[in-house]
């Protein structure tokens, strides 16, 4: 009995190993360092998290933050302290913190900028903002108050190196603006060489290679007279409505009809360019993702949301 549990005691952790092996081994390996990619091209709904603390909890947070529940990121710059050196060392603490469950290096952050993207000019005044957040790892910026097609034509070109020529000339667009000299940092939290890192750091599904996805809120009235034009312009992959603003704008509450038929025809834009839209919650999960929405947000939902699509594991 006694060298049987002492046999049986040096077997448990090889046990445990073994187990892990084929556990990783199970899990394919990633086709995209940005897992939300991944996700939207197997025709699956992605969830987020929201970090309004990332800029307090620096390298900790993100270490604790890269097992997350959630698909990706969203961290919030527009209305929390705009504090690069804080999103830098968050980002290093989520490259520190994983792999993920699903095999890639980390969850991806997408970070909302504070500039609004009420006009080119104010957009390209303000569009180091997006190079600083890109240079500290993000792996997507999301333009608040997106209101004219110039605007996001330079919210674009500011995320992009000038080498990536797809959809240059098309609604305007013009080659990237985006400098060298903030790639160090963040090809090493991407965990890429840095000539690597210039050709996926480039917007998805433009460039089907790329890794960073871009995104607009169309949230206001005078977003809603552009969304046609707006949502046109290559470059931009994800959105959201913003219905609380978009009732501030109108003028009515934001269960008012109107309030309601202004975000339904946004969503009805979008789909038609083949942007993915955010909109699933927990109380209307299921109807949403019918409908065509391919982003929500919250744990709840994205149990109902995992369930109802028949997502495999792991999350």
């Amino acid at each position: 009995m006694k060298n049987s549990w002492n046999l049986a005691k040096y077997l448990s952790p090889i046990a445990i190993a073994v187990g892990a092996a084929a556990l990783l081994a199970q899990t394919p390996k990633p086709k995209h360092l940005n897992r939300v990619i991944d996700i939207l091209e197997q025709g699956q709904p992605v969830y987020y998290d929201s970090s309004h603390e990332g800029t307090a909890g620096g390298f900790d947070l993100g270490k604790k933050d890269a097992q997350t529940w959630a698909d990706y990121i969203v961290y919030d710059m527009e209305h929390a302290p705009y504090n690069i050196e804080a999103l830098t060392q968050y980002m290093r603490g989520l490259a520190a913190g994983g792999p993920t469950r699903t095999g890639h290096r980390m969850p991806p952050v997408i970070v909302v900028v504070p500039v609004n993207g009420t006009d080119e000019a104010t957009v390209r005044a303000n569009a180091w903002q997006i190079q600083q957040v890109l240079a500290a790892g993000a792996h997507g910026v999301l333009l608040a108050h997106a209101d004219t097609p110039g605007a996001v034509r330079a919210f674009v070109e500011a995320a992009r190196f000038p080498v990536h020529k797809q959809g240059v000339g098309q609604q305007g667009l013009q080659e990237g603006r985006r400098g060298v000299h903030g790639v160090p940092i963040a090809a090493k939290i991407w965990g890429v060489s840095q000539e690597e890192y210039i050709q996926k750091a480039d917007p998805w599904p433009l460039n089907p290679n790329g890794e960073l996805l871009l995104g607009v809120k169309i949230e206001d009235k005078y977003a809603l007279a552009n969304v046609q034009e707006t949502l046109k312009i290559p470059g931009i992959a994800v959105g959201e409505g913003g219905p609380s603003d978009m009732a501030l704008s109108l003028g009515y509450p934001a269960g008012n009809p109107i309030v309601k038929a202004a975000n339904d025809r946004v969503f009805q834009v979008a789909k038609a360019n083949k942007i993915f839209w955010n909109g699933i919650n927990r109380g209307d999960a299921i109807e949403k993702i019918k409908e065509g929405y391919m982003i929500g947000f919250g744990p709840e939902a994205a149990a109902l949301g995992r369930k109802f699509t028949n997502r495999p594991p792991p999350y």
